[in-house]
């Protein structure tokens, strides 16, 4: 008797996460699905009838119950997608999201590839950010900072996967107190801890339960981090040097006074994602 092919265990996976108000039911099986057959998603709708072994079974049932507590996709695969590139993520570090990129976007355009730049990663997380703008401008040296000893050994293997070591220095620091000097770098980005304690009480249970309150409680109004750091910003920034910063999407006018209310910034503005929403802070040191 064979048992059940690839297309019965996607609809039954995607019933049993939806009745559990999972996000994205349908992705979620898929992925996890292909996960276990050592595939991915196109290979899947093109062996829609393959049947599955008793141990891709059992294993399989075994990632859909995990997802359907509400651990997320990617922190069950151990790895996401951030600029085209995997990243290895765990529980130790936010998840990449895609409005992050808008830094890397916006530095871009700021920058000429082959410029020699000194980039600051404040709060570096998984290193995206670092091995991403490493990549971008091949011969920036990155200081990639963060608190998190965890934090950065998830940060070191990902430099090191994307073969950038040599490049990105790993430091453990509070953001708000770099051991860096004085009118050092020329671009510093960062995606601090921004919610409120309010919308961080009514986060999903994906987000609350399952990345580090570290990287995502900004404190009262989401501010604590962002003010702790701005100060830092300008004093490690060399003239003309540039921030970009991710902010919350309500956050752009008090972000924005932040800044301006530092004597060392001249040009300071708010970018918007795609959507049309404040997404992130640009500041230019005087």
């Amino acid at each position: 008797m064979t048992g059940p092919t690839v297309r019965e265990i996607l609809g039954k996976s995607q019933e049993y996460l939806a009745a559990r108000g999972v996000d994205s039911p349908r992705l979620s099986a898929e992925l996890l699905l292909a996960e276990v057959l050592g595939t991915d998603r196109l290979h899947l709708f093109l062996n829609m009838d393959r049947p599955l072994a008793g141990e891709e079974l059992a294993r399989a049932r075994a990632l859909v119950t995990r997802r359907g507590r509400g651990e997320p996709a990617a922190l069950i695969l151990g790895r996401k997608e951030f600029w085209g590139l995997e990243f290895t993520v765990c529980g130790d570090v936010l998840v990449p999201r895609p409005e992050t990129e808008c830094i890397v976007e916006e530095a871009g355009s700021l920058f000429p590839r082959d410029a020699a730049l000194t980039i600051v990663d404040l709060g570096t997380g998984s290193g995206c950010l670092a091995v991403i703008l490493a990549l971008q401008f091949s011969t920036a040296r990155v200081a990639a900072v963060d608190l998190s000893p965890a934090a950065l050994a998830v940060a070191r293997e990902n430099v090191r996967r994307h073969g950038v070591a040599e490049r990105v220095t790993l430091t453990r620091a509070d953001a708000g107190a770099c051991p860096l000097a004085d009118d050092c770098a020329d671009l510093v980005v960062a995606n601090p801890p921004y919610i409120s304690d309010v919308e961080y009480a009514e986060l999903s249970h994906e987000v609350r339960d399952f990345e580090p309150p570290l990287a995502l409680r900004g404190g009262p109004d989401g501010l604590d981090q962002i003010r702790a750091q701005a100060p830092e910003m300008a004093r490690i920034l060399r003239p003309g040097g540039v921030v970009l910063m991710e902010i919350g999407c309500g956050q752009g006018a008090a972000v924005r006074a932040l800044f301006e209310g530092l004597d060392a910034f001249g040009e300071v503005a708010v970018l918007r994602d795609l959507a049309g929403l404040d997404r992130v802070l640009l500041a230019r040191r005087r």
